[in-house]
Order: structure tokens, then C-alpha cells, then sequence
């Protein structure tokens, strides 16, 4: 036989490190690598971590801010057949010890920015980019912190000596704690490759792709990006964070072809006094995801940009959507159909598939969903539903309808879900109303308590251009007279608030549970 198997990414790594050379890599702030480099300072990672004891299977914890180092240890961990947990650097010093001893960590790295907070947790040693050490090595849990390149000291650039299957799981990516506690999804190899691939063919990634990652390298919006682009033999772009004139002058100066970011991302680059004059004629695509784009702004990003703009409606546990170019035209407010290797239904309230056109919970399944959660088989069982025929789908908790050529639209998260008067209200049809008047910069509308209905809407705005004033001022008091003459008489806000700022986690998800919380405090603990 002459055919050889599939391979998987730290064969593919390898085999760009031999094909594409000199090739650009990646290119940081700092320092950049080309292909050829980039394959050989994996191994050294790799081959550094096995001769500190990393077994396989051992889960590799970073908590790190967005660095060369972070991507090269990414592929480094896959490679000595270790699993990579990249953490939230924006949680609280406890939750990070938290999500390290729930992943059962042998190995921490940090950056110096987020070293001091990593606290001693059972079994795991602090480390450091400037600093590593592993709980097995005495010595260095006596010196301390080491510096990185200390870390790597003489190991040896040669391809580690490992089988790696596609059954071996690959990374553990704890969930944003939206909605709940953080859970470990976990990824095998096979699951990440045919990721890799079908984000790829998505985002029409390509050998000369030049991907721009603002977002943190703890996301998997990030690794859309990142592992999308290598598996196509491109080039990423790596920024330490997001800065909206920086962005800019990356996407002039580095011919940025892709991008992958979230609405509010999108909304403050279009905005920005910068934005018209800036060279954006390298565009190829951009990618939005992490919670609905409003039709607003994507009908900006298409008309201004002057590329492909995609939007992506996606789970990190295994569900894919992707609104194609050609498909948008009036269609914009879809987010598009599953891609090859998804499947998709919507079930009503007592799980039961529906017709298209009507709503209900979207459920799927792919051939690159998730193993589990870390640990917790209650909650994987709770994640999913079984059909008829046994075959187990994963539950989003978004609400949702196909039409009848198959495009998917959300309409809402189930537990923002206001029942008002025992009807249905979905938050996201007022909201696209409100982000209409001109003065309204950001909103969310949540339910709060109403003695004669249940639930009311209520509606938070932050003013363009930073603008503010106290509750009860005329400007909230315009914006809610504006709103509920052009919604349905049941959608009518009871208030308008203003506010400073909404609550988001780091890759631009509102934290609605939050906004919740203070009026249901007497009511459901928790929001």
C-alpha cells in the first residue's frame, strides 16, 4: 500500500517546518518565526517537557497573555502528546487555581504579567514566561521561577519519538462561565484536525493568508484563527491585544488577508476616525463571532470593507455555523447553514424536532464535537439529547429556527428568554431595534420582575461617543418613547436605563446573568 494515514497537525507542523522553510510563520510584536524555526522550537518545547517528566496525557495549564511563546507552546504540548489548557487570563486569581486543579495540571506557564497570580495549588508548581518548572523537579521548585529560555535550555530541536493517535486527547478549553461555572470541553487530535480543516475551507483560508489574532490565545475564536492558518500553510499575525488604532495599522502594514473577531470589536474599528483612511485593500475575509453581529454593523463591514464578511454562530464543545458570501443577500440576519459534518435540528420545549420556520432549542452534532467535559459526566449527560434512533446530539441552550432552505437563525440564549404574560419575548428582536436609534452605542435588554406579568423588559443602553447621564434623564426617557413605538405592543420596555458599560467577558459576550442579578436578588437568587 503506498497511501499513508491521515496525518494529524504536529505531523502536519512538521511537515511545513520541511516544505515551506523560510517561509514567515508567525509574526509578534517582538520577534517572528519562520516555518522552519517554528517546527524546531516546538520540538525543543516538546522534548524540554518530556525530559521534566511530562507523561501523555499530561494536561499543560498556561496563563498567558497573547506572546510568541504561547503559540509556539501550543504546538510544542501537542506535540510531546501532552494536552494544552490555555486559561481566561481575565478571571479572578481564584478561579484560575480553580480550572488548573480541576484539569489536574502537572504544569503551569505563565507570563510575567499573570505570574505572581498563580497560586500554589496540589500538585503543581508556578512557571513563568520568563518563567517554567515542573511539580516533579525539586530544584526548581527550590530556585523558583525560571526564565523561558533557561526552561528550554539545551533541548534538542529533533522530532520527539512519540505515537500519537487521533483518539489522544489534544486540548481542554474551559468554557466563558456566561451562563454558569466553567467546564473543561475537551478536544481530541482527530476532533481539532477536522476542525481545523472545515474552518478553514469556511473562512477560505489559503497558503497566503495573513490571519490578524487580537483576541486571547486562551479562545477558541483564537484558534479558529491560529490553527486554521497553519493547517493551510499561511502566516499569523500575532498582537499582544486589541487596540482599535493598532488593528488598523496592522491590517495597512502587514497586509492582513483574515481576521477573525467579535461584534464589538468590529463596531469600534468601524468608528474609529482612522478607519476611512485606512489601506484596507489587502481584505480577503473577515470573520465575526462570539455573539450576534447586528445587521447594522455587518451591513457596514460589507459596504466598507469591501471583502467577505462571514458570520459564524458556533459552540467550542462541536457545532458550526457560517453564512457564506454569496449566500448573504437578503439574508443578513441569518447566520448561514452548518458546515460539512454538522448536523442541526430545533426542538420545542418538550424535545421534540419542529417544522422549519418555528422555534425552539437548536441541538447538533459533527464530526468534531467534543469528547466530554473534564470530569463531569453529569454535565455531559446534561448537554445532551438523544434522538429515536439513539444518536446523541449536544444542546446549545440558544434559541433558534431553520427556514426552509435550511438557513439558521438565532433568536435568542434560552435563559435570556423573557415570558412576559405567558408569551415569548426575545431580548435580541428589541435589541435590533434599539441599536437602530442613532444615539445608541451598545444595549441589552434582560426581564425583570413584574407583579402583573411575570416578567417585563428592561432596556440598558450605553450612548455613542461615551456619552452619560444618571437614571431618569431625558435622553433615557426619548430613547424608550423611540423604542416602543416602532416594537410590538407586548415587546414595549417598562425603562430605559443608561449605563457606563456593559459587563462582557473577554471575547465580547455580554454577561447578561450579571445584568440580571441585582433585580432578582428577592426573587431567584442567581438571576
Amino acid at each position: 500500500m503506498l497511501n499513508i494515514p491521515a496525518p494529524l497537525l504536529p505531523e502536519i507542523f512538521a511537515t511545513h517546518g520541511r516544505w515551506l522553510g523560510a517561509k514567515p510563520a508567525i509574526v509578534a510584536p517582538d520577534r517572528s518565526l519562520d516555518w522552519r524555526s517554528l517546527d524546531a522550537q516546538t520540538n525543543r518545547i516538546a522534548n524540554a517537557l518530556i525530559a521534566r517528566g511530562a507523561r501523555h496525557g499530561d494536561r499543560i495549564a498556561m496563563l498567558m497573555s497573547n506572546c510568541i511563546e504561547m503559540a509556539e507552546l501550543i504546538v510544542g504540548i501537542m506535540k510531546a502528546g501532552c494536552v494544552a489548557v490555555p486559561l481566561n487570563t481575565a478571571v479572578s486569581d481564584a478561579s484560575a487555581a480553580a480550572m488548573i486543579a480541576d484539569a489536574g495540571a502537572t504544569m503551569v506557564f505563565a507570563t510575567a504579567d499573570h505570574a505572581a497570580r498563580v497560586q500554589p495549588v496540589a500538585g503543581v508548581m508556578r512557571i513563568e514566561v520568563g518563567a517554567v518548572a515542573s511539580a516533579r523537579d525539586d530544584s526548581a521548585s527550590a530556585a523558583g521561577w525560571k526564565a523561558y529560555p533557561d526552561w528550554l535550555g539545551t533541548a534538542g530541536v529533533e522530532p520527539p519519538k512519540l505515537p500519537i493517535a487521533g483518539e489522544d486527547l489534544c486540548n481542554i478549553i474551559y468554557s466563558s462561565g456566561t451562563t454558569g461555572e466553567p467546564k473543561g470541553i475537551v478536544h481530541s487530535h482527530q476532533a481539532r484536525l477536522l476542525w481545523a480543516y472545515d474552518v478553514g475551507l469556511a473562512l477560505r483560508q489559503h497558503s497566503g493568508t495573513r490571519s490578524l489574532i487580537v483576541t486571547g490565545l486562551y479562545s477558541n475564536i483564537s484558534w479558529a484563527a491560529l490553527l486554521g492558518t497553519w493547517l493551510s500553510g499561511g502566516t499569523v499575525v500575532l498582537r499582544h491585544g486589541f487596540d482599535v488604532a493598532d488593528t488598523l495599522a496592522m491590517i495597512a502594514r502587514e497586509r492582513i488577508t483574515h481576521t477573525a473577531m467579535v461584534p464589538v470589536q468590529y463596531q469600534r474599528l468601524l468608528d474609529h476616525p482612522a478607519f476611512a483612511a485606512t489601506d484596507r485593500s489587502s481584505l480577503q475575509m473577515v470573520m465575526s463571532v462570539g455573539s450576534s453581529l447586528p445587521l447594522a454593523t455587518k451591513a457596514r463591514l460589507i459596504e466598507t470593507c469591501r471583502c467577505d464578511v462571514v458570520e459564524v454562530y458556533g459552540t467550542t464543545e462541536g457545532i458550526l455555523t457560517a453564512l457564506a458570501p454569496e449566500d448573504a443577500q437578503g439574508r443578513l440576519a441569518s447566520v448561514g447553514k452548518p458546515l460539512p459534518g454538522v448536523e442541526l435540528s430545533i426542538l420545542d420545549a418538550d424535545d421534540r424536532p419542529v417544522a422549519a420556520g418555528q422555534a425552539g432549542e437548536i441541538v447538533g452534532r459533527s464530526r468534531f464535537a467534543m469528547d466530554a467535559y473534564w470530569r463531569r459526566p453529569a454535565a455531559t449527560a446534561e448537554a445532551m439529547w438523544v434522538d429515536a434512533d439513539g444518536r446523541p446530539w449536544l444542546r446549545t441552550g440558544d434559541i433558534g429556527r431553520l427556514d426552509d432552505e435550511g438557513y439558521l437563525y438565532i433568536l435568542d440564549r434560552k435563559k435570556d428568554l423573557i415570558i412576559s404574560g405567558g408569551q415569548n419575548l426575545y431580548p435580541a428582536d428589541i435589541e435590533a431595534v434599539l441599536m437602530q436609534h442613532e444615539d445608541v452605542g451598545e444595549c441589552a435588554v434582560i426581564g425583570i420582575p413584574s407583579p402583573t406579568w411575570g416578567e417585563s423588559p428592561l432596556a440598558l443602553v450605553v450612548l455613542k461617543d461615551g456619552g452619560f447621564k444618571p437614571r431618569g434623564a431625558g435622553d433615557a426617557e426619548q430613547i424608550k418613547d423611540w423604542l416602543n413605538q416602532r416594537v410590538g405592543k407586548q415587546q414595549r420596555v417598562v425603562a430605559v436605563e443608561l449605563r457606563e458599560r456593559l459587563p462582557r467577558n473577554p471575547t465580547g459576550k455580554l454577561l447578561k446573568r450579571e445584568l440580571r442579578a441585582p433585580y432578582w436578588q428577592d426573587v431567584r437568587p442567581g438571576g
